[in-house]
């Protein structure tokens, strides 16, 4: 399956990708790649909407989290939202569900990093 990616970027410095398909080690340097060009671009406040992935290996939790230490050497954050289950339970699984911050929907992420959409 292929991977779509979705960028929204209400201002300079915020971005929500909507991700739907497989993140895996085939289309993981897609996403990777996206998150550089944003970062690049001065935004440092990223959400990702996981509610359509199916699918997150090894080599996507790679990309998530350089991409979570490269926005908080920016003062920046990378936030999470609506995992499924199966994907919930890889975060919780390896702990990773401390690291990231995980909220129910795109709206509760931007209220609770304090910043808007």
């Amino acid at each position: 399956m292929n991977l779509t990616i979705n960028a929204r970027t209400p201002n300079d410095t915020t971005c929500l990708l909507e991700v739907e398909g497989e993140v895996d080690v085939y289309t993981s340097p897609q996403l990777k790649q996206e998150i550089v060009n944003l970062t690049d671009t001065g935004v440092k406040h990223i959400i990702i909407d996981l509610s359509k992935v199916e699918y997150l290996d090894s080599t996507g939790l790679g990309v998530l989290i350089g991409a979570l230490k490269r926005l908080r050497e920016v003062e920046g954050n990378l936030a999470l939202v609506g995992p499924g289950m199966r994907i919930l339970r890889i975060f919780e699984i390896t702990g990773l569900d401390k690291i990231f911050d995980i909220y129910s929907s795109a709206d509760e992420a931007a209220a609770k990093e304090g910043i808007s959409l």
